[in-house]
Parts: C-alpha cells; sequence; structure tokens
C-alpha cells in the first residue's frame, strides 16, 4: 500500500531539515509513538500504539535509515515492527523529502510511505488507512511546528540575552493512534468522498 502526504511548516529549510533528522526532538509528535532506545545514529528502536473504537494494537520494532542526502534534503527510512500480541505485523519504507516554499520562511515536506501490513492491522478498510494517515499527517505538522517555534525562540532568547538560561521547549506527549473519534472522523470523509465520485460521475 503506498500512502502519500505533505504539509508545510512555517521554518526556513535548513533549520527544518537539521530539526528533524533529530529523532529524538520529533518522536514525541509522531502519534502513538514512543521512543524507547537510540542504538546509534542511524538505528532506533520504538513503540506505535494504536486504538480504533474497540481495536487497539501496540507495536514493537525498528527504525532504520537506508539513505540520506543532504544535498537534495532526502532521508529513507526502513520501519518494521510485530504486533505485542500476536496480531499482526507491520513493514514500511518511508521516503521523505523537503523543499523551499514560495515564501523562504517556510518548507514544504513530503512523505511517501510503502506499507505492508499483515494480521489484524490488514482487515482495516483500504479506503480508511489512507484517511486516517492524512489526518495522522496532520496532527504531527501541527506538533512539530509548535515544536519548532519553541525551539527557535529558545535560540532567539540565547542569542539576544547570552548570559540568561534558554526557556527549556515543553516536551510533547505521545498519545496513542487514533479513538473512536478519529476512526469515525476518517469514516465519513470516505463515505463522503465516495458519494462525491458516484454523483459527481452523472454530472
Amino acid at each position: 500500500m503506498l500512502i502519500e502526504n505533505e504539509f508545510t511548516v512555517a521554518a526556513p529549510l535548513d533549520f527544518t531539515w537539521n530539526y528533524m533528522l533529530d529523532v529524538e526532538k520529533i518522536a514525541p509528535c509522531m502519534p502513538g509513538a514512543e521512543l524507547t532506545e537510540v542504538i546509534d545514529d542511524s538505528n532506533w528502536k520504538g513503540q506505535l500504539n494504536m486504538k480504533f473504537g474497540p481495536v487497539s494494537m501496540s507495536f514493537a520494532g525498528t527504525v532504520a535509515v537506508e539513505s540520506r542526502d543532504d544535498v537534495a534534503h532526502r532521508v529513507v527510512l526502513h520501519a518494521k515492527g510485530m504486533e505485542q500480541r500476536g496480531k499482526g505485523a507491520a513493514n514500511a519504507t518511508v521516503t521523505s523529502w523537503m523543499e523551499a516554499a514560495a515564501d523562504p520562511a517556510q518548507t514544504l515536506v513530503k512523505m511517501q510511505a510503502d506499507m505492508t501490513l499483515t494480521g489484524a492491522a490488514a482487515q482495516m478498510s483500504r479506503g480508511l488507512i489512507p484517511e486516517i494517515s492524512k489526518r495522522l499527517t496532520q496532527q504531527f505538522a501541527d506538533c512539530l511546528q509548535e515544536s519548532m517555534n519553541a525551539a527557535r525562540a529558545g535560540s532567539s532568547a540565547v542569542e539576544s540575552a547570552a548570559e540568561a538560561p534558554a526557556p527549556v521547549a515543553a516536551k510533547p506527549v505521545a498519545k496513542p493512534v487514533g479513538g473512536i473519534g478519529l476512526g469515525i472522523s476518517a469514516m465519513v470523509a470516505v463515505i463522503a468522498n465516495f458519494f462525491k465520485r458516484l454523483f459527481g460521475s452523472k454530472d
């Protein structure tokens, strides 16, 4: 399954690139994700908690950098995990790249995930997962923007008053992915898109 998403953040390209390479900073912004171990600069262990209505799953796995291009601002990650109660597995190759927006103070972040799910995770409707992915991406983007704003404010404070300690940015708290509200809203969006295509085809 191929999922594509993109979002814009209000920060310059180089700042955004360097910030997003710091996994310990951005992991708390990933809905449901928890960084459990830093193996080295290119390998990490983590956990992902998912809940959609009555269905809850917890994946434990690893994330590794397959390739990185600092000039093109492009990185490829490979993630794999097993559901801890034997309900399935997930395997994904995630390619992310960044481009300067028309406004040099903004950066366009694009993501493409080639994902394979097995077991209970694969039983979700293929039409539902992309919509949920869009909503989770927006949650990540909002959290990332808030975190980056706090980091930039701290840096500015240090530059303007070196003798004063920099304010400590509040660390975002990872929350389980989904919830019944997310599941219902995503389902409504899928149904709405279906009827839009149905009636649109008759025009």
